[in-house]
């Protein structure tokens, strides 16, 4: 990774996975500590940051001031979404907010974790988050980064250890195919597109180096473990039903199967170049990741 510049750059929900991991990824980059911001809900918890020299500053998307105060020097900044589900447009009202003060605090460009397929006719439930995000961004003054993820691998992980239990894997994604991409590879994205000083405006789609149907995790869930993974294609509803009976709730249970919904319809299929285009290093396999969980996919615990 390579950087250029010397604008000061704020990571927001840098207590998260994601956005821990693009501060660490900066700093491996050599960007001086004093031109990063770390913002977050939980200051507390970056006590290892703010001990290298970086500014670790409290930030709320529900307290309009404190964000204005986070956000104030940053030249460019990284909106990572939220993970809250409250009433109707929560999530959504929270990222305009963050939009709007990052406006206001003087931010020159913002850059986004969106989703592939960030469009109104998307099947997912959470895509109109994502869409309007970009749309609030697109209303500003600001140059922006719209940096469309696709599915974490890295989520798959839990699925597949529940598969090789049960020797089944279920969904309602049909024969659909997703070019699922590891959250080490999109904060790598994150930390390259942070740092190098685009002005204009411009959306990535950030995804693995192949599309993958559930039959063929389920082949490499068998492989990996030694064990028999059948795939079992459901139907929604039934898939639904199942999560509801082990106790999600049913809104909960249906914007986890409208991602399968959004897989069968092929909205995250495709497979771009972007990953290696921008940080140099081809995008990590499918096969790869879950070969370095193997201990966790089998149930196994360290001693």
């Amino acid at each position: 990774m390579s950087v250029k510049g010397n604008s000061t750059l704020l990571v927001t929900g840098a207590s998260g996975q994601l956005g821990s991991r693009v501060v660490e990824l900066l700093l491996e980059a050599q960007v001086e500590p004093g031109r990063i911001i770390a913002a977050t809900r939980t200051p507390e918890k970056l006590d290892r940051f703010s001990q290298q020299g970086i500014s670790v500053r409290y930030a709320s998307f529900d307290d309009h001031d404190s964000m204005l105060k986070a956000f104030a020097g940053a030249d460019r900044l990284l909106l990572i979404s939220t993970d809250t589900v409250g009433a109707a447009d929560y999530r959504l009202n929270q990222h305009r907010g963050a939009v709007k003060a990052a406006e206001e605090a003087g931010v020159k460009h913002i850059l986004y974790t969106s989703i592939v397929e960030a469009t109104p006719t998307s099947a997912v439930i959470l895509t109109a988050d994502h869409y309007g995000t970009e749309q609030a961004m697109a209303e500003s003054k600001m140059g922006y980064t719209a940096l469309r993820n696709n599915i974490y691998a890295d989520l798959q992980v839990f699925s597949l250890a529940r598969a090789i239990q049960m020797g089944q894997l279920f969904s309602a994604a049909g024969e659909g195919k997703a070019a699922y991409v590891t959250r080490e590879d999109c904060a790598r994205v994150a930390a390259v597109t942070l740092a190098d000083e685009f002005e204009g405006r411009r959306k990535f789609d950030v995804t693995g180096p192949e599309a993958l149907s559930q039959a063929d995790l389920a082949a490499l869930a068998s492989q990996i473990s030694g064990k028999p993974v059948s795939y079992i294609p459901l139907p929604v509803e039934a898939l639904i039903e199942g999560m509801v009976s082990a106790g999600l709730p049913r809104p909960a249970a249906e914007v986890y199967a409208s991602f399968d919904v959004a897989i069968a319809r092929g909205e995250f299929s495709k497979v771009s170049n972007t990953v290696e285009s921008l940080t140099g290093r081809p995008p990590i396999r499918m096969a790869d990741l879950l070969a370095a969980h193997r201990e966790q996919l089998l149930g196994v615990t360290a001693g």
